[in-house]
């Protein structure tokens, strides 16, 4: 099937899935989370392939990891379908009434947003979330992933459409992209007459090329150089403690902390811990002129500030004040998640409000920034842009809206 048929099929299937009731949409998860945990042999040894080509193509360890694979991981996929079964429904919410003088009465209720595209990377895990999550707000989905990804992506999706044909639902409701060259995403941009909103998750390359473009509705999930502010009256075992988890936990992930921001006041007692503990996690350090000669380190670049690493490498700018951090923040952010580690309630909420991020932390690690860890159940991104969606997208974010009004024969004058 080529691009212009698929999308068509994409956009026949829209309708039928808009009637679905919830108990039929959480027929078809169950289902699909079944089919996943029946297949997980298969679906592993197609990912093997995609993680020897990977690595005979020297992808990095982070990379390599955000393909990869195991039983563990196809459960919490699986999981993940079985916990959106649990969410409310947004489809036919109503989210306000009124009355005018006329006497027209007026509901606004939420529909969902038609034909989702979603252009995305190494990460087989998406095409089950973004299914997930578009299927349950009643929006058809057309996958292209990367090609590092194609063997895993190929069987999962058959699974996705095995499970639909099973329940008795157009397998439309997903249609997947095979061809994973340029040409084909490009192509892809332009359906702007079947797809109603195009998603791209991935590095900063794919999102600049889908923004620049498409033809269609952008939503974007941006890059993640996120940044943790220690503060003057920070505690040490937290800040330990938290930067650590949010820059080693996982290092290949938008949520991780790329750069450290430092109060002068602390350089020589929290920093000097903090670096310590980084370093016996084989952390590289590039700081400004003052760590440098505090810690002996690798010199930042102005690109380092501004850059999302996804490695274990991490950049560090001391400051005089908390007004000198936030706009060193505010200047090489991407918008994603920020963190301050403090005890002063109002330096607190000045970072809070002042700090221009989708997920702005105090005292807790920016890993957060996920839809599951949102209680959403997954997530299809994390928006980075000032428009309905920001921050984790789950279900209502893939919604829109409808006016229904109705009359007793009012006409306008």
């Amino acid at each position: 099937m080529d691009i212009a048929e698929l999308c068509k099929a994409a956009k026949a299937a829209k309708y039928e899935l808009q009637t679905l009731t919830t108990a039929k949409k959480n027929e078809v998860l169950t289902e699909v989370s079944k089919v996943l945990l029946d297949n997980s042999e298969h679906i592993l040894l197609e990912n093997a392939h995609d993680i020897a080509a990977a690595t005979s193509k020297g992808l990095s360890i982070a990379l390599i990891d955000r393909l990869r694979l195991n039983e563990e991981r196809i459960a919490a996929m699986a999981e993940g379908l079985v916990q959106i079964t649990h969410l409310p429904d947004p489809i036919g919410e109503v989210m306000e009434t009124f009355e005018r003088p006329n006497g027209l009465k007026i509901e606004k209720c939420r529909v969902p947003l038609g034909v989702i595209g979603i252009i995305y990377e190494a990460r087989p895990n998406v095409t089950v979330d973004a299914f997930g999550l578009c299927f349950k707000s009643g929006n058809a989905v057309i996958l292209k992933g990367g090609s590092d990804a194609i063997h895993s992506n190929t069987v999962i999706s058959s699974c996705i459409r095995q499970a639909l044909k099973n329940c008795g639902v157009t397998e439309d409701a997903l249609c997947f992209v095979e061809a994973t060259d340029r040409e084909t995403a490009l192509q892809l941009m332009q359906m702007s007459d079947d797809i109603d909103v195009l998603i791209p998750r991935g590095g900063a390359g794919l999102i600049r090329s889908v923004v620049e473009n498409s033809r269609i509705p952008v939503i974007e999930t941006g890059t993640g150089n996120c940044h943790i502010y220690i503060d003057d009256s920070a505690d040490l075992k937290m800040a330990k403690e938290i930067i650590i988890n949010a820059k080693t936990q996982r290092i290949g992930v938008c949520n991780a902390c790329e750069s450290l921001v430092v109060h002068e006041a602390v350089k020589e007692t929290i920093l000097k811990e903090v670096a310590a503990a980084l370093q016996e996690k084989r952390v590289e350090i590039r700081g400004d002129e003052a760590t440098v000669d505090l810690l002996a380190c690798k010199a930042a670049t102005e690109e380092d500030f501004g850059r999302e690493y996804l490695d274990l490498i991490i950049s560090v700018k001391t400051v005089a004040s908390i007004d000198e951090a936030i706009a060193h923040i505010n200047r090489y952010n991407t918008g994603h998640s920020e963190c301050i580690i403090t005890q002063d309630v109002q330096h607190a909420e000045r970072f809070l409000n002042e700090v221009d991020a989708a997920c702005v932390y105090v005292n807790a690690s920016t890993r957060f920034t996920d839809g599951y860890e949102f209680g959403f159940g997954a997530e299809i991104g994390i928006s980075t842009q000032m428009l309905h969606a920001r921050g984790p997208m789950g279900l209502r974010e893939l919604t829109s809206y409808k006016y229904k009004v109705r009359g007793n024969g009012q006409i306008r004058k």
